[in-house]
């Protein structure tokens, strides 16, 4: 099926197509991992973990080890899709009475220790290769030991978050200077080396996950958090597990649009998506006033529902298939006014009978795997176990402190979760329509239903889907300001606050708010695959 590419909206790099295999992510140098496996032999599985892992190395302002993943898989043979949480838990002795009484009852510093829950991404990885991978951890993850043991170039836009983590973490957290040169960042096409990284991947690769939770990495991991005043232990590390779920999905049109379910956030893009599917919104201007405030109102109701409901499942689990009906998304779309903005959406009550990379790989036999991996605020804590190279997450800032609230932190506990990879298939058939993936905290579900009626609605190819000026709400609240990317017009943004909107215009390197995202589209007529990667990073999609 031929794509649109310029319609009204050029362009400013082609897609990129082919037939044999495709790696798209925001680095070069994870890119060519990601190929390399392939080239090897590896399937999608394979080069997503090859490419999250040289991600490791080359953007360890993002991701990492020391954080956490969430993939959905496409078997091209069975149609199928499975969704992997490598999602990871609260510590056992931490609990709301802890923070109380240590004086934390209006919230946690985003730094602090008690914010980092178990990294869950070293089993996400191995757990993925395990269930559909084709080669072996040490075949896998040899491109990234190479670039951690020779050094690689950092890369421009990498540098300038380096240098704010810096600031941020890195010079204040316990061994955080192993991610500085002299106690700087690395500059722009400076090579940088981590010796400590290299260590911990040779170690994963020769004994494979139980290596990281137990063993000297998993000791290095508990002594660092406990002495910069949290309370994860060894025994908290040895018992984690990741967790296979059965995805969530929506059908929206003619196709079907997928997410990985609580604890991630990929519930508000399908709330948002199923208001929309009631709208003639193929009929509107794509950067005009009309179109943007009614997805702007749907996410507004997406988010005053998901801010409640995303939670642990284990705990608590939502009303899922409820949330997901037509008929409840009939009701919230009534709620919306196509002339003025609703600031004050409340959550619904259905009634039965949540700094990230993302890389997308589809293999040559149509396999694909959609994959995300985080740290969250871009080191984590920047607390670093020492000598071995990475930082851990403060994923945990994440939970709720209302004890009355399904995402209150509980020991053991999986909190809301930002990071969602997506996918879409064709409704008739299942077979693959799109990977693709929008990454940056409350973003990402709103890049998500932007890219998706892109590609859907007004039939762009991937690049110029991604090319498009986004808007985001900057918090993910159902009142948030509205942060509305260059390229929309002032006229738009003065008709949207004339509405009611609270509206930020927003340009330069502050444009990061809008995610960095990939998609690779497979055309059914002709297999032929159809790859774009975000102008605002500095990645690209390449092919086998």
């Amino acid at each position: 099926m031929q794509r649109d590419a310029q319609m009204k909206f050029e362009s400013r790099r082609s897609p990129v197509t082919s037939r044999d295999g495709m790696v798209a992510t925001s680095q070069p140098l994870a890119v060519a991992a990601g190929l390399a496996t392939l080239r090897a032999g590896g399937n999608a599985a394979d080069a997503a973990v090859a490419t999250a892992a040289a991600l490791n190395v080359t953007e360890p302002t993002s991701t990492g080890i020391g954080g956490d993943c969430f993939a959905l898989y496409f078997d091209a043979g069975t149609k199928s899709v499975t969704a992997l949480n490598g999602s990871g838990r609260a510590p056992a002795g931490l609990s709301l009475d802890l923070l109380a009484k240590q004086g934390f009852k209006d919230g946690m510093p985003p730094y602090h220790a008690h914010t980092i829950t178990v990294p869950g991404a070293a089993a996400g990885w191995a757990d993925l290769v395990e269930q559909h991978g084709k080669l072996n951890l040490a075949q896998i993850l040899a491109p990234a030991i190479r670039y951690a043991e020779e050094g690689f170039p950092v890369a421009p836009v990498t540098a300038h978050y380096w240098g704010r983590g810096a600031e941020g973490q890195l010079r204040q957290a316990q061994n955080g200077a192993e991610l500085l040169i002299d106690g700087r960042a690395p500059r722009a096409g400076e090579i940088f080396r981590n010796p400590g990284l290299t260590k911990t991947f040779r170690i994963l690769a020769e004994g494979g996950k139980r290596a990281f939770y137990q063993g000297e990495i998993a000791e290095g991991i508990a002594a660092v958090v406990q002495a910069s005043g949290g309370t994860m232990s060894e025994a908290d590390l040895g018992g984690h597990v990741s967790t296979w779920e059965a995805p969530i999905s929506t059908p929206y049109k003619d196709f079907r649009v997928w997410e990985c379910p609580p604890n991630g956030q990929g519930l508000a893009a399908l709330l948002a998506l199923n208001i929309l599917e009631g709208m003639n919104i193929a009929s509107m201007d794509a950067l005009g006033m009309e179109r943007l405030h009614l997805m702007i109102e749907a996410m507004r109701l997406a988010f005053a529902d998901t801010r409640w409901f995303v939670a642990d499942p284990a705990t608590n689990p939502a009303p899922l298939a409820e949330l997901l009906s037509k008929g409840y998304a009939a009701e919230r779309r009534a709620l919306i006014n196509p002339r003025r903005a609703t600031m004050d959406q409340v959550r619904g009550t259905p009634t039965g009978g949540s700094d990230t990379v993302y890389l997308t790989v589809v293999d040559g036999d149509g396999n694909a795997c959609s994959f995300i991996n985080s740290n969250y605020y871009g080191f984590g804590t920047g607390i670093v176990p020492k000598g071995w190279g990475f930082t851990l997450q403060n994923r945990g800032y994440g939970f709720s402190l209302d004890r009355d609230h399904p995402n209150a932190l509980a020991p053991g506990k999986r909190p809301y979760h930002t990071i969602i990879p997506a996918l879409i298939t064709h409704e008739d058939t299942g077979e693959l329509f799109a990977s693709y993936g929008v990454m940056g905290g409350y973003m990402q579900p709103q890049g998500h239903m932007q890219v998706a009626l892109g590609l859907i609605e007004d039939r762009l190819d991937p690049q110029a889907a991604l090319d498009r000026p986004r808007f985001c709400i900057d918090d993910g609240t159902a009142g948030g300001v509205v942060a509305l990317e260059e390229g929309i017009s002032f006229a738009t943004a003065a008709a949207l606050a004339s509405m009611g909107h609270r509206v930020n215009p927003t340009s330069g390197m502050a444009r990061s708010l809008f995610g960095r995202g990939q998609v690779i589209l497979r055309d059914r007529a002709n297999g032929v695959l159809w790859g774009g990667s975000d102008p605002r990073a500095d990645g690209l999609a390449m092919t086998v």
